[in-house]
C-alpha cells in the first residue's frame, strides 16, 4: 500500500512522491559526503585548476628577448632601442652586426631582432628610415605576438617624438589612437577564467554523475532501488540534486577567485551568471546520466565522458581556439556541443555585461540541449529496466 500520497504530489508528473525524492536525495548527499573522491572532483579541483589556470598559465608573452643590431649608435637610433628595452613586454640584446643577432636567433637565444641600419639617423632626418623587425617563427602565435608588442613600442616611440617636437615629415601630422574594448589590460587570464569555468562545471556535471552513477550499476544497488515503488523519475531527480549544488558551489569558489586572485572583472549580473550556470550544468548532468544509463561501466563511462564531454569543452568551445578560424566541418560540429554556448555566455557576461543579443540565443540552445539529455536519460533508463 502506497502511503506517501498526498495533496503535494498533484504538483509532480505521474504519481511523483515528494517523500521519496528528498529521501533520495538524501541518501545521495550523504554518499557524496561518506565519498571523498565527489568532494575532491567538485571542490578541491576547481581551487588547484584555478591556480594553475591563473598563476602559471597564460597566453601571454613577457620579457621575450630581442637582439637589437645598431650599427651606428646616433642619438636616434639609441633612443629607440631605449623604448625597446624599456617595454615591459621585450627585453633588449645590443648587437653591433647582423651576423652576431642572426646566430642568437638559430640559437633560440633570442627571439627575433630590431635592424636599425647605419643610415638610420639619416632616413629618419629625410622622412624615410626603414626599421626592419624580424621574428622567430617556429611558434607562430608566438611570434605574431612579438610582432604586435615590436609595433606598439615603435609606435609609443614615434608618439614620444611628436610630442616632442622631433617628428619630420607625415609621421608627425598622423595620430593613431588604439583602445581594446572588454580587455583594457590585454591580459589572457580575463579570457581564461570564464573557460575555466566550463571545464569545472563540465568535470563536477559529466564526468563525476558518469562515474558515480556506473558505480551504482556495477555494485547492484540501482537496481535494488528499481524494484522498490521509486519511480524512475525520481531517481533521477534524486541523483542530480546534490551533484548540482555540487557544481554550483564549485561556480561559486572559481568566480570568486577569478575576482578577488586575479582581479577579473564581472560586468554583467550576478543572478544571470547563476542562471546561465545552472543551465550549463543541467545540461552536464543530463549528459552524465545518459552515459551511465548507456555503459554501467565506469571505465568506459569515463572514457566516453571524457571524449564526448571535457576534450570538446576544451578544445572545440572557443576557449583556447578561435572558431572563425577552424575549418568549416569542425566549426559545424562545434553547434552540437553544449560548451561553445557557455563559453560565449560566459565570456559576454564577466567582460562585456548583459548583452542580451548574446545571452538569450545561447542560454535558448542549452535548455533545449538539457531537454534532450533529460529524455534520452529517462528512456533508456525504462528500456533497462523493462
Amino acid at each position: 500500500m502506497n502511503t506517501d500520497s498526498g495533496p503535494e504530489e498533484a504538483t509532480l508528473p505521474r504519481g511523483m512522491s515528494p517523500h521519496r525524492i528528498r529521501s533520495l536525495i538524501r541518501k545521495e548527499m550523504l554518499q557524496i559526503v561518506r565519498d571523498p573522491s565527489s568532494i575532491a572532483i567538485a571542490l578541491v579541483l576547481p581551487v588547484f585548476l584555478i591556480l594553475i589556470f591563473g598563476y602559471a598559465l597564460s597566453l601571454d608573452v613577457k620579457q621575450a628577448p630581442l637582439a637589437i643590431v645598431l650599427e651606428r649608435p646616433t642619438p636616434d637610433a639609441a633612443d629607440l632601442a631605449a623604448g625597446f628595452m624599456r617595454s615591459g613586454y621585450l627585453t633588449g640584446i645590443v648587437v653591433t652586426s647582423m651576423k652576431e643577432a642572426t646566430e642568437l636567433m638559430i640559437e633560440r637565444k633570442v627571439d627575433g631582432i630590431l635592424h636599425l641600419r647605419e643610415d638610420f639617423g639619416r632616413g629618419l632626418s629625410s622622412g624615410g628610415a626603414p626599421v626592419q623587425v624580424i621574428v622567430h617563427g617556429v611558434d607562430a602565435n608566438r611570434a605574431r605576438i612579438i610582432q604586435s608588442y615590436a609595433a606598439g613600442a615603435f609606435s609609443l616611440w614615434m608618439a614620444r617624438r611628436s610630442s616632442n617636437g622631433n617628428a619630420q615629415g607625415s609621421a608627425g601630422q598622423v595620430r593613431v589612437q588604439s583602445r581594446m574594448w572588454f580587455n583594457e589590460a590585454v591580459d589572457s587570464r580575463y579570457f581564461l577564467v570564464p573557460g575555466l569555468v566550463v571545464l569545472i562545471m563540465t568535470l563536477t556535471g559529466a564526468l563525476l554523475t558518469a562515474l558515480v552513477m556506473a558505480r551504482e550499476w556495477e555494485r547492484g544497488t540501482l537496481e535494488a532501488l528499481f524494484v522498490t515503488p521509486v519511480r524512475t523519475g525520481e531517481i533521477l531527480i534524486g541523483k542530480t540534486v546534490p551533484y548540482f549544488l555540487l557544481g554550483m558551489a564549485g561556480l561559486l569558489l572559481t568566480a570568486a577567485a577569478g575576482r578577488f586572485l586575479f582581479d577579473v572583472p564581472l560586468r554583467g549580473s550576478f543572478l544571470v551568471l547563476l542562471g546561465g550556470s545552472a543551465l550549463y550544468l543541467l545540461v552536464a548532468l543530463a549528459i552524465g546520466l545518459f552515459i551511465s544509463s548507456a555503459t554501467r561501466s565506469q571505465f568506459i563511462a569515463s572514457q566516453i565522458a571524457l571524449v564526448a564531454t571535457f576534450l570538446p569543452a576544451l578544445f572545440l568551445s572557443g576557449f583556447l581556439f578561435d572558431l572563425a578560424s577552424v575549418p568549416q566541418a569542425v566549426r559545424v560540429v562545434s553547434y552540437f556541443l553544449p560548451a561553445r554556448y557557455y563559453v560565449s555566455f560566459l565570456q559576454t557576461v564577466f567582460l562585456a555585461g548583459d548583452v542580451w543579443g548574446v545571452i538569450l540565443p545561447n542560454c535558448a540552445a542549452m535548455v533545449v540541449m538539457m531537454a534532450v539529455f533529460f529524455k534520452l536519460t529517462l528512456r533508456k533508463t525504462k528500456k533497462r529496466l523493462a
